[in-house]
């Protein structure tokens, strides 16, 4: 017998779901970061910071409880005007951040802070909160864009945090329950150690198929069907969006996932051949795993998808 809605519901609201008093915390901590380190990079040469934007899985609302297998990632986005959108600039200012971090927080090892290929990143132990400080240089001819650059790889992109943010919650307003398959997803992922298979990837391929199919069905039918999509098409099919209007370059990439807020990012263009070829793998047995548990009708069936601390009801 499947799983009701009302079971799928109360695993994510009581097991996978962020929790109110949590989210307070969070917000707060990241607050006090976002105030402290504006000031110290106000006060070195004169770096203008124009907007800060809570953006990634926080913001949309698909972030993870945190558990030992369940990170919990905050992306806070710094607009900065006033620099040319080159390797040269990006990477200073990443650097720029990268030390400010390590002099606002001198009780912390360095371990406990990275530069990344698109940002700076700490770690706070006690909370469990890794904070990723983004560095964008502000479009001045497109309100909410910027140019994000990586570091690694000397390339840069077009962005719109804002625009990310609410391409996500117009699909929650086309489906109530969208933010609830993208936690079953990412939860699956992350007990499957499918590291490379991100949560954007995640959240795109699910607004894809819900634009698709619309937002018949279960919660329970519809992951199956998420499952069932990347086993039977392989991540061989282009996707994109609606509010992709410009022209998509040809990529050579195994998998192309078009970022809906610009038409020349492939969000999936890291996955290597291997990769996609292991992600298919995994989906294909998860699906056949989830027909298996939907019509065996044994919790514990499900608990090989998503961990042992998968429950529908009160144990009580």
């Amino acid at each position: 017998m499947p799983l009701s809605n009302t079971e799928l519901k109360y695993y994510d609201s009581n097991i996978l779901r962020l929790p109110g008093a949590k989210r307070t915390e969070y917000h707060e901590q990241v607050d006090r970061l976002i105030k402290e380190l504006k000031n110290s990079l106000k006060s070195q040469d004169a770096i203008k910071i124009t907007k800060v934007v809570k953006a990634g899985s926080f913001a949309k609302f698909t972030i993870l409880r945190k558990t030992q297998e369940d990170p919990v990632d905050v992306d806070i986005v710094f607009y900065i005007s006033g620099e040319n959108a080159s390797q040269e600039s990006l990477s200073t200012i990443s650097q720029k951040i990268y030390d400010a971090l390590i002099t606002l927080y001198p009780n912390k090892s360095v371990e406990d802070f990275e530069l990344q290929r698109k940002a700076a990143t700490v770690t706070f132990i006690k909370s469990g909160l890794n904070v990723d400080v983004v560095p964008v240089i502000e479009d001045a001819d497109r309100v909410n864009y910027g140019w994000q650059f990586d570091i690694h790889e000397g390339t840069k992109l077009h962005t719109c945090a804002p625009c990310q943010i609410q391409f996500i919650r117009d699909r929650k307003s086309n489906d109530s329950n969208f933010r609830t398959l993208v936690r079953l997803a990412k939860k699956w992922r992350n007990h499957a150690e499918l590291t490379h298979l991100k949560s954007f990837v995640i959240e795109l391929i699910l607004a894809y198929l819900l634009d698709k199919n619309g937002n018949s069905g279960s919660i329970e039918e519809r992951f199956r069907q998420f499952l069932l999509y990347i086993a039977q098409h392989g991540l061989k099919e282009i996707i994109s969006f609606p509010e992709n209007q410009g022209t998509i370059p040809d990529f050579n990439d195994p998998v192309v996932i078009i970022d809906p807020v610009c038409d020349t990012n492939n969000v999936a263009s890291r996955l290597s051949e291997a990769e996609r070829v292991e992600i298919v793998a995994v989906a294909q047995s998860a699906w056949e795993q989830a027909h298996y548990a939907s019509v065996t009708d044994d919790i514990t069936q499900w608990k090989v998808l998503f961990g042992a601390r998968f429950k529908i009801k009160d144990e009580s």
